[in-house]
């Protein structure tokens, strides 16, 4: 195994409303050479590739590096659900920290439809149908709501019942959300609501939800070229930024015995993750003052903070009411404005969390730039499921 895996250059396009959008060979394209770019590196030296989408036909990777350059490499195609782009950020790693390749590119895209996520197939069973039961039996009366807001709300109901939390905390998590992606170009919601307008917003299920809880359908890419520290200094690239840790998992046991709305959204998923990269790095949520996460729904961001252990099980509302999760807090979450506001493009989230968090480390991020970091988090979550947790460290 090599030393720690270099992040020698990230790229990200600004992200858009389905229908407002380029074509997703040219949005990955561009995202590729603009990492390309970053690194200093010409994409002949790129020696493996992994590209992450959901809603695309086979072999979309190749399209949209054939645009790039056609140099004979393999070409890896990534669908792990919401989770694809830090899974092909997790490849990436893998191939470089084992020796397999010196440099390796991740690049993740999705030209998004408006309207729910939905499956395209009605002719087959459902990845997760075995286990929708247990959704139907916890929350007999959402009715006609989408899948993912009873999934998600559902969740957040439960917090509710069993610790007293507020819907209003919930709009508060988007109500920062906005304020943090007011510094981001690249983010798709830019405008900044209060907590009063988030609970004033379109009710989606009542008591529990508005709309602008929940994430927006969105187009986007972002990519990450990864090498060896050896093949950094060997081409002169900075090496600044480095994966210290990182860990995939897929559902446990627990995620669905005993029945819970809170094992059903991953939750359990995110606690093996996180606990795996602790113990690989010996950084504990006690050291970590930026994180990107995974905030599909602002209900989703509550149950995270208590996954990752920033804060104790049943201390979220508070660890917001304290402002622990802003500026002048404790752990700065989503400050490129998260899902909830920069938008969730399902193939590029993950690699647009690393990008993020590759400019914080740099120093690079400006009016968003959390000060003084030596670490920083990132937490990509998939129902079906799969959950990836990376830690990067500043050199």
């Amino acid at each position: 195994m090599s030393e720690h895996v270099v992040v020698a250059g990230v790229g990200m396009i600004p992200f858009s409303k389905p229908g407002a959008s380029p074509s997703y060979i040219d949005m990955g394209a561009q995202a590729v050479r603009l990492a390309l770019a970053d690194a200093g590196l010409d994409y002949q030296q790129v020696q493996m590739a992994f590209a992450g989408y959901v809603y695309g036909d086979t072999t979309c990777g190749q399209a949209v590096l054939y645009r790039v350059g056609r140099t004979a490499i393999p070409v890896f195609n990534v669908n792990n659900a919401c989770a694809t782009g830090s899974s092909a950020l997790y490849l990436a790693r893998a191939a470089v920290q084992s020796g397999q390749v010196e440099c390796a590119l991740a690049v993740g895209f999705e030209q998004m439809q408006p309207g729910p996520t939905r499956s395209n197939f009605n002719d087959r069973p459902l990845p997760r149908g075995d286990f929708l039961p247990i959704q139907d039996e916890l929350c007999p009366d959402a009715g006609d709501i989408p899948r993912n807001l009873i999934t998600f709300g559902g969740a957040g109901r439960e917090h509710m019942r069993k610790y007293g939390t507020q819907m209003r905390t919930f709009a508060a998590i988007r109500a920062k959300a906005s304020r943090h992606a007011a510094n981001n170009p690249l983010a798709l919601f830019k405008k900044v609501v209060s907590t009063d307008e988030v609970m004033n917003d379109q009710v989606m299920w009542e008591g529990l939800m508005t709309r602008m809880m929940a994430c927006p359908p969105t187009c986007g890419a972002a990519a990450a070229v990864i090498c060896s520290p050896a093949f950094a200094r060997k081409h002169g690239l900075r090496s600044d930024v480095r994966i210290l840790g990182q860990s995939l998992v897929t559902d446990p046991l627990e995620s669905f015995e005993p029945k819970t709305m809170t094992g059903f959204v991953g939750a359990y998923m995110t606690e093996r993750a996180a606990g795996a990269v602790y113990e690989q790095t010996g950084v504990g949520p006690q050291d970590i003052r930026v994180v990107e996460l995974h905030d599909c729904f602002a209900h989703n961001e509550l149950l995270t903070y208590e996954a990752l252990g920033l804060c104790p099980v049943g201390a979220a509302e508070q660890f917001i009411l304290d402002g622990d999760n802003t500026y002048g807090g404790r752990v700065v979450t989503n400050p490129s404005g998260g899902l909830l506001c920069k938008g969730h493009p399902l193939g590029a989230t993950g690699l647009a969390q690393c990008y993020e968090l590759t400019q914080q480390l740099r120093g690079n991020a400006g009016a968003r730039q959390v000060e003084g970091l030596q670490h920083a988090l990132q937490h990509n979550l998939g129902l079906g499921g799969a959950c990836v947790v990376t830690l990067y460290g500043k050199q």
